[in-house]
């Protein structure tokens, strides 16, 4: 459980905390589908999720991130509290974090927290991911489709500063534009330093009085970008495919994250995927399964002729090499897997039934007795 006034991650995810990470890929992959921005266009709530969701996958998905989660209710700096065994309460009175850390500092030089972050220094943007469905034939081949991703970019009315054009953001006055401030703990062991995130400028360093029109101030604003995503041939179900640059914008200069397509391949009626390998199913009528034959089997390649071996047995597997799928990466194709089924035929012609008749006698085999025209003809003939 988290602690209290922190997200429960597990809960978001809709999985229990003994989840595996199979588990839990899947959980994110169908809530992203459905809280994606696409398909809740202006719906904020849905965007919120979506990023709540995001958010839960990125730490629950790192195997390190997690088991501090778990331990400690929270992740890196996500905590205003003390971790573990206070239910999220801090027990030394509000002195917060690595308290034996600052009571050293404070005896031992220095006196004030470590780790001082710069709110100003670049941040690298978050990373994206959305799916996309695809044929087994575009997979076969490959092929380039136009997307579009909705991502977070800098404002172009004020260039991602927040601040309306001919007007420029000014230094915070309560922390001098560190985005910090320090405050004064009394503690067992005297007066201590810590430094907090300044409420003023929001741990920015930065005060806009005249916000832009545009972005409100964010210095970001929401844009769907068109863009061409090569699909290699070979692909399957659950492949990745990474666009270097396409997701979040960085802040304060610092570069985009990278957007992930998540491939999805629909089935297809004509072919059965098995890795690299493709499998079919021909039907062939009773002569053709019993003299031989050539028939046309359909391929992503065009149509393959395929010599059917005489005394071929109903469910017997032929096999077409290198017309299966392209292996992902490497050279060459898998193997294409002919399921052959003999059609007996139902509605026969008199003349096919006295063939077969004529067969069946040849081959010393019992049949049933016609009872139709053709077996009081033959039967009449027979007596006389």
């Amino acid at each position: 459980m988290a602690a209290p006034g922190k997200k429960d991650y597990y809960e978001i995810l809709g999985v229990p905390k003994s989840a595996t990470a199979d588990e839990i890929k899947k959980a994110y992959r169908k809530l992203a589908r459905k809280y994606h921005p696409d398909a809740n266009p202006g719906n904020n709530d849905a965007e919120k999720k979506f990023k709540e969701i995001n958010e839960a996958h990125d730490i629950l998905s790192d195997a390190q991130k997690r088991s501090q989660y778990d331990q400690f209710g929270f992740v890196g700096d996500m905590a205003g509290g003390a971790p573990g065994g206070f239910g999220g309460r801090d027990p030394f009175g509000g002195m917060g974090g690595d308290i034996f850390g600052d009571i050293f500092d404070s005896f031992f030089g220095g006196g004030k927290s470590r780790g001082r972050s710069n709110p100003n220094a670049p941040r690298r943007g978050s990373d994206l991911e959305m799916s996309m469905r695809i044929t087994l034939e575009t997979a076969y081949k490959g092929a380039s489709h136009e997307v579009e991703a909705p991502r977070e970019e800098n404002c172009p009315n004020c260039s991602g500063s927040g601040a309306k054009p001919g007007t420029s953001a000014e230094t915070c006055p309560a922390c001098g534009g560190s985005g910090q401030v320090e405050r004064a703990t009394r503690t067992p062991f005297g007066s201590m330093i810590q430094v907090v995130p300044c409420l003023q400028c929001k741990n920015t360093g930065k005060i806009i009085k005249t916000p832009c029109g545009e972005c409100g101030g964010e210095g970001r604003v929401r844009r769907r970008r068109k863009l061409d995503v090569k699909i290699p041939p070979g692909v399957d179900t659950g492949t990745r495919l990474r666009i270097g640059g396409e997701g979040e914008a960085g802040r304060n200069g610092g570069p985009s994250g990278d957007l992930f397509i998540v491939l999805e391949v629909e089935p297809d009626s004509r072919f059965q995927r098995d890795g690299t390998d493709l499998h079919a199913r021909v039907d062939i009528a009773i002569p053709q399964a019993a003299l031989g034959a050539t028939v046309s089997i359909p391929t992503f390649d065009g149509i393959e002729k395929l010599d059917i071996p005489d005394g071929t047995q109903p469910g017997s597997v032929l096999r077409i090499k290198n017309r299966g799928m392209p292996k992902l990466g490497g050279s060459g194709n898998g193997d294409l897997h002919i399921h052959v089924r003999v059609n007996v035929p139902k509605n026969l012609s008199d003349r096919a039934k006295e063939l077969l008749t004529e067969l069946a006698s040849e081959m010393k085999v019992e049949v049933a007795e016609d009872k139709g025209l053709f077996g009081r003809i033959k039967n009449k003939f027979a007596g006389q």
